[in-house]
């Protein structure tokens, strides 16, 4: 299994690069806080992440917000991981529809290069006053690898040196409920045992600065408590930098 990790990283096709790329980025130091180039007066934009379950609501709430952010007048986008449009985000799509077959190490390693390959784009938007509104973000990636059986300090190294995010709402569901929800089972991930084996793990990555949301509410409850935290995130960082993650554990 070893060597055929090492012939994906160090192989010349473009899985070969792009992870070559991935890792030689992770291995650099860089700084637990990022210096803003803009000047001290510019309000940057804001790293907004929705966590969860599959089928808990995360995709139907990030659209919401972002259409009552562009409501507003303030500039927003919406991402998600994997982003399925790059030669990474397809391999991964055809993995997550079971169309191929990847060993866990190698996948959990296309996750996060998935992730790598998008950060300088997302730090030139947060830089520019651009507000991300995020479908799934690392602890996604280290979570449901952990549930796997990876080693979850292992799973989050690949990750460290990522842009942290601002905001972390986690829609918190039973996965017996989560089940229950239509198209539930088309996915690889889509097992209840397996999703508990991930709602776990998430409780392992899981601190004081997460906002947790019942995902069993009424929709717009749900939605106006996102909405109150959203804004209110970003009200207060405005002038603060943006940082790094889990460079410090």
């Amino acid at each position: 299994m070893k060597q055929n990790l090492d012939f994906i990283i160090q192989g010349t096709t473009p899985l070969g690069k792009s992870l070559k790329t991935c890792i030689k980025l992770a291995s650099k130091r860089v700084p637990t806080q990022l210096q803003m180039n803009n000047s001290e007066h510019v309000s940057r934009g804001v790293l907004i992440v929705l966590e969860g379950l599959d089928r808990c609501g995360k995709t139907t709430q990030c659209g919401k917000l972002v259409s009552f952010l562009e409501g507003r007048g303030l500039p927003v986008e919406a991402w998600r991981f994997p982003d399925r449009n790059t030669d990474i985000g397809r391999m991964i799509s055809s993995y997550l529809t079971n169309r191929s077959q990847l060993d866990d190490q190698a996948i959990h390693l296309l996750f996060s290069a998935n992730r790598w390959e998008k950060r300088s784009l997302m730090e030139n938007k947060l830089r520019n006053g651009t507000t991300l509104v995020v479908d799934r973000y690392s602890y996604s990636g280290v979570s449901f690898s952990a549930a796997k059986g990876l080693d979850i300090e292992w799973c989050k190294a690949p990750e460290k040196g990522l842009i942290a995010p601002d905001l972390v709402v986690y829609l918190d569901i039973m996965p017996e409920e989560a089940a229950s929800r239509g198209g539930y089972g088309s996915e690889r991930y889509e097992q209840l045992e397996f999703q508990r084996n991930v709602a776990h793990c998430y409780q392992i990555l899981h601190d004081a600065a997460w906002k947790v949301i019942d995902a069993r509410l009424p929709l717009d409850s749900i939605e106006n408590q996102i909405q109150g935290l959203a804004l209110e995130s970003i009200k207060s960082c405005q002038k603060k930098p943006l940082s790094t993650l889990w460079l410090n554990n």
